[in-house]
């Protein structure tokens, strides 16, 4: 059986998905973008800025649930430009400082609204 979550604190899916599912313990959450769930508007376009924006998204998705960063036990990022990994990665490890979660990284074509970089996260729910 899956939950659906869906919080305001997060941007709104942008079409057919859910910002994140719960199912056999963990917390499915969908790739996120640098987007202001308030404004709609999407965070400058500076890779540092869009990655501390992205994992923003995501805690404000995992608070809705009770959760912390600390839940996260895997992260998929997307990037349009992996030239600039060593500035994303220096943000996502202020994030991630202890005990981070397995990642992988992906450059890709283009992302959704012509982001910078995409996030996406699997957290545990009786982790931390």
């Amino acid at each position: 059986m899956k939950t659906i979550i869906s919080t305001p604190g997060a941007p709104a899916a942008i079409g057919p998905y859910s910002q994140a599912v719960e199912a056999g313990g963990f917390i499915f959450i969908s790739g996120q973008l640098p987007i202001d769930p308030a404004s709609g508007a999407l965070a400058e376009t500076d890779i540092a800025k869009q990655t501390g924006a992205v994992i923003k998204n995501i805690e404000a998705i995992l608070k809705s649930q009770g959760l912390s960063l600390e839940n996260v036990v895997k992260t998929t990022v997307f990037m349009a430009d992996l030239s600039q990994f060593a500035r994303m990665n220096e943000v996502y490890g202020s994030f991630f400082s202890k005990n981070p979660p397995a990642r992988a990284t992906i450059e890709v074509k283009a992302l959704p609204k012509a982001a910078l970089v995409e996030i996406e996260a699997v957290a545990e729910k009786a982790r931390g």
